[in-house]
């Protein structure tokens, strides 16, 4: 059975990818439907349903997936706004979802579409009653729909790994929706805009997210012509501090002339263009935009304008990043995990081949560490992996690589190494290893076995397995 890492890791990496898709989505209606098809492909749950909250606060049934009888019977329904009080007035709160156990439902007739599968009696089972759901908001707090899902795949009540990682998507889900709804008005809006510059004027001032607009030709192309009061608000500069100025002197990185071929082609289509940029504020933080630009004709002779809407999408990124750190790094130590090292022995490899020095990968197994579970807990040994490893990453040198395998067994990547310098190396791991640990009686030590890393080297798995034989040799000695 796969141990809690394995699982998580592979859950995040499928967060990530459905993710990812989410957020290409070109319209609402495409993202809306992109939210609830990466629940049923990368959550694992059977069914999701998403109900949009509108203008007067009511609730319309827009996406459905993962059951064709659903969404016949769901799709299109319009709920009252309180559709949901009474529901989470007896719910579990789980972080910001919402579980309503059908243990809990008033008795009577049930309101809505209810699966029709077997009931289990088995502990924790999913009963086709219960109710799952995860509030959408959007960048400003506000509530834009409501996820609710059914049906998870193993038909268990979701465990804290899914939980959390639900809960993750339903944050992304909702800035995704709100991007979408702000670019299809932003999209509308441009029709709208080419007759009518006091439709322009009302919607640009008022825009809850950052609007300006660009000369695109003439000699100021590229200075501001205009931005509204979200603009200032998202780069942290004063309308008088950007007006006039070149938008791509406060970008990093920015590849102007290519940006200006892609914006010819797009305008050529009347489309939308897609960006993501770095910006400098003031006091020199960066911050990444999410933004849409569209080119915008203002008559014959006039020069072009580029209307832009942004959003801060630092939070989003950050939050990429930490999924893409979850893939690579083990959870309980926050060491690299085997797909990293592998992605770091492929490096070392191919430096070896071209300099035909000598590296080292080493393995490592804990001596005694059952005693600490058996006789501390879980919880201890756990403590303990963890200062096994920060004494371990320590001890190697830098540009060294220490992985946790699993369990109570490490590997060491270790470049341009051997002889002496190998054997100082080992000493130091064996006397990190070996030193007290914290509250604990118990004598963990390490043994730890050696092969060459040379231009004849072929696979990570050839060199880990004929490691582990060595570190087995070691320990029969002693």
């Amino acid at each position: 059975m796969p141990n809690e890492p394995t699982v998580r890791l592979t859950a995040v990496r499928r967060l990530y990818e459905v993710s990812a898709r989410m957020g290409a989505g070109r319209s609402l209606a495409e993202t809306l439907q992109a939210v609830v098809d990466g629940v049923v492909d990368g959550l694992g749950f059977g069914i999701a349903v998403l109900n949009l909250r509108l203008p007067d606060g009511k609730f319309e049934v827009f996406a459905v997936a993962g059951s064709p009888e659903a969404r016949e019977a769901l799709l299109g329904t319009v709920s009252a706004a309180d559709i949901f009080d009474a529901e989470f007035a007896i719910a579990d709160a789980w972080g910001k979802l919402r579980f309503v156990p059908h243990e809990r439902l008033p008795e009577g007739d049930v309101v809505g579409w209810v699966p029709d599968v077997p009931i289990s009696d088995a502990p924790e089972a999913w009963h086709p009653l219960d109710a799952l759901f995860a509030p959408l908001y959007s960048s400003d707090g506000e509530l834009v729909g409501m996820l609710a899902v059914d049906l998870p795949e193993d038909q268990r009540r979701p465990g804290p790994i899914h939980r959390e990682l639900l809960e993750i998507f339903a944050t992304q889900a909702g800035l995704a929706i709100d991007k979408a709804r702000l670019t299809d008005q932003l999209v509308a809006e441009k029709t709208r805009l080419e007759a009518s510059e006091a439709t322009f004027r009302l919607v640009f001032e008022r825009a809850g997210n950052g609007m300006a607009t660009i000369a695109f030709d003439g000699p100021d192309r590229g200075r501001i012509v205009r931005v509204n009061d979200a603009f200032c608000r998202i780069t942290g500069y004063d309308a008088d501090q950007l007006l006039g100025a070149r938008l791509v002197s406060f970008l990093r990185d920015e590849e102007s002339d290519q940006t200006r071929r892609e914006l010819e082609e797009v305008a050529a289509g009347n489309n939308a263009y897609r960006f993501e940029r770095v910006f400098t504020q003031p006091n020199g933080n960066e911050i990444w935009l999410d933004g849409t630009a569209a080119v915008v004709e203002q008559g014959p002779g006039q020069p072009r304008l580029l209307l832009i809407q942004i959003d801060d999408a630092t939070a989003r990124k950050d939050a990429e990043r930490e999924l893409q750190h979850h893939a690579a790094h083990d959870e309980l130590t926050g060491l690299p995990n085997r797909r990293l090292l592998q992605h770091r022995f492929a490096s070392v490899l191919e430096r070896t081949r071209a300099s035909g020095r000598t590296g080292a990968l080493l393995f490592c197994d804990l001596n005694h560490f059952k005693l600490v579970n058996d006789g501390y807990g879980h919880e201890a040994g756990d403590r303990a992996l963890r200062e096994i490893a920060n004494r371990l990453d320590a001890a190697v040198r830098h540009g060294d690589t220490v992985a946790r395998l699993g369990g109570d067994e490490f590997a060491v990547l270790a470049e341009d190494i051997a002889d002496d310098a190998l054997k100082t190396l080992i000493s130091r791991l064996e006397a990190a290893v070996s030193r007290p640990l914290p509250n604990i009686t118990v004598q963990v030590t390490a043994s730890i076995g050696t092969v060459p890393i040379t231009p004849a080297s072929t696979s990570l798995d050839a060199l880990l397995h004929a490691a582990d034989q060595a570190m087995y040799a070691v320990k029969h000695r002693r």
